[in-house]
Parts: structure tokens; sequence; C-alpha cells
């Protein structure tokens, strides 16, 4: 029987000699000592150098771009695109969801047959139908297409956030639908069944196929130009115009006193939208910074007819929306109004005005977007949500 002060000889490994107490302790001894009792390798207790880190691997500020670049893009800092990061901070700050919003009375109203006019259920169900789909594009769009090809981690890090902010409009959009009690099939199909819905989803998505097509490569002209005609008819025309009738209507009624739970949401989503616009052009305008070859002649003038094109179709989905007047607003009103947004988003990126004298319609349109912290409308939350320890009063 083994005793507790017995000594264990250390079982010998395959190559070696086999280990006693004495033989150990004159390794360790011999490599503490510089190897004066023994010059033997020890094999057992390994004392292993931390070797120096290679910095020339690190990703520097001058090697990052918005595309193309070859620095890691796992590497968020240095920061480069410091807008990028600030609308991503900016967009958290402001993080809401659907649910939170009271949708009773506008249910009540829903269901009162003299609560709302034809033409006005008309525009709710139009603009449920093209901004549930669209809202889903737009997410497609970000994760499918445009996310693969920019290579600025700071500007991904920001369309991460986009593409949840996609997601939780089409959530409000379905919550909206679903607690009106409508044809969810007779809704989420108006992007086939309905013309003016379907030609500007038509117009969009040969742009989108474009970033989702996995063979499709940044890295020569034509192809780059290709990248940055999809990313202007997404941020300046999907959502820096297709989106702004159906903001109108539904916020015009949120003044009158009517489906104000809907128009919270929506005054949400506006906000949302135009941090996406806003981000959007501050990409393309970057893109064309450091790629000034991309930004010809021939190409400015294909982008002016597209947002000529862009402007006709959203005056059809106008007119389509709203046959008579209503909501003390007609179609004429909307061609003045999306001739200055048109005009709004070529100055943006660099391009002249399309239209002469287009004036603003709708003021308050500005309001809704620019004016913080005001209750909203008949509500008690206030307009610029934030979560958090981001809420501040100041």
């Amino acid at each position: 029987m083994l005793r507790f002060d017995d000594e264990i000889p250390a079982p010998a490994l395959p190559g070696r000699e086999p280990r006693t107490p004495e033989t150990v302790r004159a390794q360790v001894l011999g490599s503490i000592g510089g190897g004066l009792l023994s010059r033997e390798p020890v094999h057992d207790i390994d004392v292993e150098r931390e070797s120096m880190p290679d910095t020339a691997s690190r990703v520097r500020l001058e090697d990052k771009r918005v595309i193309n670049g070859t620095a890691d893009v796992n590497q968020l800092v240095p920061f480069k695109y410091r807008w990028a990061w600030d609308k991503y901070l900016a967009g958290c700050a402001n993080h809401w969801m659907p649910q939170e919003i009271s949708m009773q009375r506008d249910i009540e109203l829903w269901k009162n047959p003299n609560g709302l006019t034809d033409d006005e259920r008309l525009i709710v169900k139009r603009n449920l139908g093209f901004f549930v789909t669209a809202d889903s594009l737009a997410a497609n769009n970000i994760v499918l297409g445009t996310y693969r090809h920019i290579t600025a981690p700071e500007c991904r890090q920001y369309l991460l956030r986009q593409a949840f902010e996609e997601a939780i409009h089409t959530h409000a959009y379905q919550y909206i639908t679903e607690s009106l009690g409508l044809d969810e099939g007779e809704i989420f199909n108006a992007y086939h069944e309905i013309k003016s819905i379907k030609e500007k989803d038509d117009f969009l998505i040969p742009f989108i196929n474009v970033l989702t097509d996995p063979n499709f490569r940044t890295g020569a002209p034509g192809a780059d130009q290709q990248l940055l005609k999809s990313l202007i008819v997404f941020a300046c025309i999907m959502e820096g115009l297709f989106f702004y009738v159906g903001f109108v209507q539904i916020l015009a009624m949120g003044r009158q006193n009517k489906m104000t739970g809907s128009s919270e949401q929506y005054q949400y989503i506006l906000r949302d939208e135009s941090m996406h616009c806003s981000f959007g052009i501050d990409l393309i305008n970057t893109i064309k910074l450091e790629n000034p070859n991309l930004w010809t002649r021939e190409f400015k003038a294909e982008i002016a007819a597209l947002m000529k094109q862009g402007v006709e179709l959203e005056y059809r989905y106008a007119e389509d929306t709203m046959p008579r007047g209503v909501l003390g607003l007609n179609a004429p009103m909307f061609k003045e109004y999306l001739r200055f947004i048109a005009n709004r988003r070529c100055q943006q990126i660099g391009l002249e005005p399309l239209f002469d004298k287009a004036d603003n319609p709708f003021p308050w349109m500005a309001e809704m977007i620019d004016l913080k912290k005001e209750k909203n409308f008949f509500e008690t939350r206030v307009i610029e949500y934030q979560t958090g320890g981001a809420l501040s009063w100041d």
C-alpha cells in the first residue's frame, strides 16, 4: 500500500527518459539558474515568452474607404466616418416599438360607420398597402445587397441599425392592420393588385436586384456607378420621395384628431426615415468624394431623369389615393410638394434643381421633422422618443 509520503515516479512520455523527482528538480533549477545544473531542455515546464504584436497589420485611417476598401471590415475603430457612428448612436437613442402606442381610439373610430369617410378609409388602406411592402423591400435591400458592398465598418454599423428599424416599420403597419381588423390579404397584396403601388415597386425592384445579385461585384467604374445609382434611388427617391405623400396624408389625419395612434406611429417612422435619408445622402456624397471619376455629366443626367420619373410615379399615387379633395388636401397640392422635395434631394447630392419655383405647401411637415420634445397631437408622449439614460429634457 502506498503511503502519503511515498515518491511516485512520473510516467515516461514517448521519446523521453523516465522522470524522477530528482531529475525534475534539477531541470527546474537548471532552467532558473541559467542552466548551471542542467542544460537539458525542460520538456514539462515551458516558460513561453510573449511575442511582440505585429502592428503593421493594424487598420489605419487612410486605408478606410466606403467602397472597395482593403482595410479589415471587422475593425470598427479608429473612426474615419464619425458621421455614420453618430447616426447609429442617434438611432439607438430614439428606439421605439409599435405595441407601445395605443390603438384604442383608432379602433373605435374605424368601427364607427360615421367615423371616417370612404375617401379617408381609402387613404388608410392605400398607405398600408404601399408601406408594408416598401419597408420590407428596404430591409432586403440593406441586408442582402447594400451591406455586402460597403467596406467602412462605421457605415455597416448604421446599416445594421437601419435594417432593424425597417423591421420595426413593417411591424407597425402589420400592427395597425391587425388592430383595425383589415383584410390582411388585401393589404399585403396591394403591391401586386393596385396599379399606382405596383408601378412604384416595379420602378424600385431592378435597382434593388442589382445589389442583391450574388454575382455583382464593385471595383470597376461601371459597377461602381451601378452601385451609386442604386444608392441614390434607394435614399433619395424611395425613402426621400416615395414615402412623403403617405406621410402627409396620415399625419394630416392626426392633426384633425383622426387615427391618432396610427398617426403617432407614422411620426416615429418619419423621424427614422428622415435619418435613413440623411445617412444615405452622406454615404452617396462620401462615395462621390472618394471616387470623383464616377460623377460624370452623363451619369448626372441619368440621375436627373430618374428623379423626374420618381416625381411622376408618386404623383400618380397621390391621384389614386385622393381622387377627390379630402382632409384639406388634394392631388395638385402634392405635385407642388413633390417638386419641392425633388429639388431638395437633387441639391443635397450636388445636382441642379429640376423644377422652377417649387414651394412647400405643407410647412407643418418641416415642423414634424424638426421640432423636438413637443407633445404629439392629442397624446402625452414626447415626439423625440429616447430610451433610458439617453433621455434628455434640456
